[in-house]
């Protein structure tokens, strides 16, 4: 979801003439994996050719992964948070479920760690067993992340049972260490989920993996939004006096209607807001119920679509009195001996 929130209040509904107000931008965003819980399965090659480094490195990568997930979702006390959860499924011969999908740290790193290598490798199982360990009824996202260091040498062709699994909305990731047998890199583009650029990963160094895992962890999570730029003009009836510094981006004044907020990322790694506030004062002649700005436009990297509120104050202006000019005086004369004069002035008023 990316952006999960955007608001703007002001701080009062009504002023006067020249009253001022201030005005308050407020944006939330949360990595998807927040906003949308995921389950999460690691299908871990253990098959014989990951003896040694290759089997050490995958753990490292494994727990980095698991780590990267937990501080995602705002996990406290050594657990997943935010409704998500990971499972362990392992692989050489046959598959095993090593961990349902769980909530505990801790317990998924037992269930990496234990594991050691010898055997065969087939991939149909570990997809089988990995696509069983998911919730029909759940709402959660499902991901599958396939690590493997070589080709299929037993079981099924996995292909259909990947295709199955994606046709049931898993996504499905791949990580390929080119081990001693070579990993079919063509496979691994027939299992993951399109994009293959962003589902695919392969390194021929063990070295790499922990990275490899990490880079997966942080597209899995994706940030809420970054190159946040937020650009506000008001109503030509008003004008900014000032703007408060805001605690995430930078706020400037374009001219004396107009500002732009920007901010380089909102949402990494959890649930985070930002919030700028500034002044305005109402500067033209008539009141009335006024929309404090006239455009308000939002734009981030990830396309995030974001529509803030248009808030309305009232503005009491005085009625101004704008008197005619004063008529020509007129001299009167009486002739005569007359006590007593008529004058006709027509409609007299005072005003």
């Amino acid at each position: 979801m990316g952006v999960t929130n955007a608001n703007k209040v002001i701080s009062t509904n009504q002023i006067d003439c020249s009253g001022s107000l201030r005005v308050t931008l407020a944006l939330t965003a949360a990595p998807d994996i927040v906003s949308n819980p995921t389950d999460i399965v690691l299908a871990l090659d253990r098959s014989g050719s990951m003896s040694g480094a290759p089997l050490d490195a995958m753990k490292a990568g494994a727990d980095t992964f698991i780590d990267i997930i937990a501080e995602a979702t705002g996990g406290v006390g050594g657990q997943i948070g935010s409704g998500s959860r990971i499972g362990i499924v392992s692989f050489a011969g046959t598959a095993t479920t090593d961990a349902q999908l769980i909530t505990s740290v801790d317990t998924l790193k037992d269930a990496v760690d234990a594991l050691t290598a010898g055997g065969n490798t087939n991939h149909a199982d570990a997809f089988s067993q990995a696509a069983a360990l998911f919730d029909p009824l759940s709402s959660n996202a499902k991901v599958i992340v396939m690590f493997t260091d070589g080709n299929t040498t037993a079981g099924a062709p996995p292909a259909p049972v990947a295709a199955a699994a994606r046709a049931q909305g898993i996504i499905i990731y791949c990580i390929g260490l080119i081990g001693s047998d070579g990993v079919d890199v063509s496979a691994l583009n027939d299992w993951a989920t399109d994009p293959d650029a962003s589902h695919i990963a392969v390194t021929p160094n063990a070295a790499d993996l922990e990275a490899l895992f990490a880079q997966l962890a942080a597209n899995i999570t994706k940030p809420g939004a970054t190159n946040i730029e937020i650009n506000e003009v008001l109503s030509p009836d008003f004008t900014i006096t000032n703007i408060l510094p805001p605690a995430k981006g930078t706020a400037t004044m374009l001219d004396a209607n107009s500002l732009r907020w920007t901010i380089p990322e909102l949402g990494m790694t959890a649930s985070e807001s930002a919030i700028l506030e500034f002044d305005i004062q109402h500067t033209a002649q008539t009141g009335g119920v006024k929309e404090v700005n006239q455009s308000i436009t939002y734009t981030d990297t990830e396309q995030n679509t974001v529509t803030f509120p248009s808030p309305s104050v009232t503005v009491s202006c005085n009625t101004v009195v704008c008197p005619e000019p004063c008529p020509t005086p007129t001299e009167i004369t009486v002739s005569g001996c007359s006590d007593a004069v008529v004058v006709d002035l027509g409609d007299v008023y005072q005003e």
